[in-house]
């Protein structure tokens, strides 16, 4: 790779993609809808589009280069709270996906990869289970499913090189979304005893600087028309990952398990594995839980301290 356009540049993933992208000297055009973006870097590496979503189809128009060999789309509406359940606007960021394959090819890219999420896998089981009743939380990976469908077959037909990536849950330094790490290290900060379920459900979570130098590395050995998962390598009941956070960052502070009735989907271990990752890309998780949680608290902290 030397030149990529990355979309979602702003967003918790496609910033941190961007930053290691740079740091691998590989020039970036990124795009995003904010017109005064705070975190793009200032780097001769990097130059920045405003072009929101629903417009994306008129990106051609405002991109000049026709050299570009990689597009990263990370951009997606709706990937928290309320939103994940809007149909509306999850249906049109299936559109809007399959707008940003067409501008690819237009603009003579050869690779398109995109963020995809462990949710598919979720929505699948939740949906296909006999008697099971999925809950209206299964609507955007169900979104999900429906691009990740359509996209593979529209880019077989105008022959662009997709590679789909399944991130299985992303957390760290530069998350402000109201997600279960993040809500618990604040409840952590305030001195407050987190709830949670019994945990004996299979979960993985992966720092977000190891997000990031996967999807590098998923964008130059990654091998077209597969799904690459981007995990821990150490996926196991969430109750554990949860025990190594409260020795970590509150070994003085009681975690209550139990209280939260657990209403999802228990997905087999072998959902979370990485090893076709590892050994296509050469990536492999560096960050434990443990010290991810720490690095997080503290800028949380840092954030607070700061507003």
């Amino acid at each position: 790779m030397k030149k990529v356009l990355l979309t979602g540049a702003t967003g918790f993933v496609g910033n941190a993609v961007l930053k290691e992208l740079i740091k691998n000297n590989i020039y970036v055009i990124a795009v995003s809808r904010s017109e005064n973006p705070k975190n793009i870097p200032n780097n001769k590496l990097v130059k920045y589009v405003c072009c929101d979503l629903k417009n994306i189809a008129n990106l051609e128009n405002l991109i000049l280069d026709r050299d570009i060999d990689t597009f990263y789309h990370f951009a997606w509406n709706g990937v928290s709270g309320e939103n994940r359940i809007d149909i509306d606007l999850q249906l049109s960021n299936v559109k809007w996906n399959v707008d940003s394959l067409k501008v690819a090819k237009k603009i003579g890219c050869k690779r398109f990869i995109v963020a995809g999420s462990i949710m598919e896998q979720e929505a699948i089981a939740a949906t296909y289970t006999q008697g099971n009743k999925p809950g209206l939380g299964y609507i955007y990976g169900a979104s999900k499913i429906a691009a990740h469908t359509i996209m593979m077959a529209i880019a077989s037909k105008i022959e662009i090189d997709l590679i789909w990536t399944t991130i299985t849950n992303a957390y760290g330094i530069g998350e402000i979304s109201p997600r279960m790490v993040n809500n618990s290290l604040r409840k952590i900060i305030r001195r407050e005893s987190p709830q949670f379920t019994a945990g004996t459900q299979n979960y993985d979570f992966v720092y977000i600087d190891d997000v990031a130098r996967a999807f590098y590395l998923i964008g130059k050995n990654g091998k077209p028309f597969n799904d690459y998962v981007i995990g821990s390598s150490t996926a196991k009941p969430l109750r554990d990952f949860l025990l190594e956070m409260k020795a970590s960052v509150a070994p003085d502070l009681d975690f209550i398990f139990g209280d939260i009735p657990f209403t999802g989907i228990n997905l087999p271990l072998e959902k979370f594995d990485c090893s076709k990752t590892e050994k296509d890309t050469g990536f492999r998780a560096e960050i434990s839980f443990a010290e991810g949680t720490k690095r997080t608290i503290n800028w949380l902290k840092e954030v607070e301290n700061n507003d």
